[in-house]
């Protein structure tokens, strides 16, 4: 059984680790750059360990966990706050919303009586804005939700956000805990370079053979071939981990993305953030979104501390536009692919809230299909 898969990121080695143990699989990953991990791999400046975006497992899901830690060693950080800054009232909020902090607001009792008059029954809105502003009232929407969705998404109108009308966090107004994930299993490898060991790993599965600085020249699903490098490949099954307008070559157009402009700034101090807080958001008119501490999840020891500063723009296409119509392009793709493909991980699946634990869960999914014999091939 050959497995061709495309990107090496999360998905795609968690994909090629599982199939590995396979009888008869042989796996082929073709990746463009010249490592693997992609964004979830770390790097090193002035000695401080950084991903590209933070990078903690983050997960309801426990198969996920008991499996990744199989492989690295992960030290539990589900007590870390969130912070956002709200520049009119000149104070710092808890993120996702807590109700202990109303109490702090100069506007409290508008606030009050706007979440008083929220609905009680299931909340149905059309679009961002609209789930909000029935979710927490307008006040408050405008305070934490409103500027930093226009800068997330580099939109005008967070109307234009039609399918995103949920609290990414999973809650629209916590109650007590001030831990953004104390209902979830969180956490962040012990080792100072992250996960690179788990890729590492993978690199030396003797099953994989990872082509780097590779791509996809031309692509026939139906035929199942592939053209990498000028050079023909044929594959009983296909895994695909990146964009799939990309590999098939723009058909219905190209599929929008939000990039990002990534920062690293070293500070001398030994931290600067305060305890137990990792991420500073910023809902105001700046153009940046956030503020990370590297050093809250790597535990690195230094005199100098290594923030990392994130600035949405065109630069890359890290997160899936969560508007119907592109979500309706990704499907006419989707379409195109046949029994034994599949597309996983963000931006296979076109869908921003795929993360780390749902890469490792979607390869589970796919191992679990070709081990009860859906797959047809040979």
């Amino acid at each position: 059984m050959k497995i061709l898969i495309i990107g090496g990121g999360f998905a795609g080695c968690a994909a090629a680790e599982m199939l590995s143990s396979l009888k008869g699989s042989k796996i082929t990953i073709v990746e463009k750059s010249n490592y693997l991990g992609a964004g979830v791999r770390t790097f090193f400046y002035g000695g401080h360990p950084y991903t590209f975006g933070p990078r903690h497992f983050l997960t309801t899901k426990k198969s996920t966990f008991d499996y990744l830690k199989k492989f690295i060693k992960l030290r539990n950080c589900n007590y870390h706050q969130f912070k956002s800054y709200v520049e009119k009232d000149n104070e710092f909020y808890n993120y996702p919303i807590n109700i202990d902090d109303i109490e702090k607001m100069p506007d409290k009792k508008k606030i009050k009586n706007e979440i008083k008059r929220r609905s009680k029954k299931k909340i149905k809105a059309k679009n961002l804005e609209e789930f909000w502003v029935k979710s927490i009232g307008p006040t408050l929407y405008s305070k934490i939700i409103d500027n930093y969705n226009k800068k997330m998404w580099l939109v005008n109108d967070n109307r234009k956000l039609d399918t995103f009308n949920w609290s990414p966090k999973g809650y629209t107004i916590k109650k007590g805990s001030k831990a953004a994930f104390d209902d979830h299993i969180s956490c962040y490898p012990y080792a100072r370079d992250g996960y690179n060991g788990y890729f590492d790993y993978v690199k030396k599965i003797k099953k994989v053979k990872i082509l780097f600085k590779s791509t996809i020249n031309k692509l026939n699903i139906k035929n199942q071939t592939a053209f990498i490098n000028k050079k023909k490949i044929k594959f009983d099954i296909l895994i695909n981990t990146i964009s799939p307008d990309e590999i098939l070559n723009f058909k219905y157009g190209k599929l929008g993305f939000i990039g990002r402009d990534f920062h690293k700034i070293v500070l001398p101090v030994k931290e600067i953030f305060p305890k137990d807080v990792f991420f500073l958001y910023y809902p105001n008119k700046e153009k940046f979104t956030r503020l990370v501490e590297y050093k809250k999840f790597t535990r690195h020891k230094s005199k100098s501390t290594l923030i990392g500063l994130e600035i949405p723009s065109t630069n890359g296409r890290y997160y899936p536009i969560p508007i119907k119509s592109e979500q309706k392009k990704a499907k006419m793709y989707f379409n195109d692919f046949q029994r034994g493909c599949y597309s996983i991980g963000r931006a296979g699946s076109y869908r921003y809230e795929v993360d780390i634990d749902d890469c490792i869960y979607q390869a589970m999914l796919i191992k679990e299909d070709l081990i009860n014999d859906t797959w047809n091939g040979p």
